[in-house]
């Protein structure tokens, strides 16, 4: 498995399915809830945005995934459902205050907004370790073509 990870970081590859569970110590998440957790956390943005209460989790479980594309679907739906509720709202309403469902005071929308991107940032800058560790070059790293 070594040789081939060295083969995925000289290739620029991505994480490969056989890999989601991967995880740099046990009391950590894996790569593939890294992602989940990232991604579902948005949802207290946009259901805010959305008028609809906040989830009650921070993110789906892992066992209701049972292959990588299904984790990439739910990723991608994340991001696309949250541009469109900031794109639905428009200027304006990103302006409208809210209350933050972790401080409990009101904020802006779009300041709401931006700490879930911040949120991702982070989770990102984790997973570029787990990258690392498994022998691969994290997305932002690879040579643009």
């Amino acid at each position: 498995m070594e040789r081939r990870w060295a083969q995925d970081h000289r290739h620029g590859r991505r994480f490969s399915e056989d890999k989601y569970d991967f995880k740099p110590t046990p009391a950590q998440r894996s790569f593939a809830e890294q992602l989940l957790h990232a991604a579902g956390a948005n949802y207290y943005f946009t259901n805010q945005a959305k008028g609809e209460k906040p989830p009650t989790d921070e993110g789906p479980k892992r066992e209701a995934f049972k292959s990588k594309a299904e984790i990439v679907a739910y990723v991608k739906k994340a991001f696309a459902d949250g541009a469109a509720a900031i794109t639905a709202k428009g200027d304006k309403g990103m302006s409208q205050t809210v209350v933050d469902p972790f401080a409990h005071q009101q904020v802006r929308l779009g300041d709401l907004a931006y700490g879930f991107i911040e949120h991702c940032g982070e989770h990102y800058g984790q997973l570029v370790v787990y990258y690392r560790i498994a022998g691969l070059v994290p997305p932002e790293s690879r040579p643009k073509k």
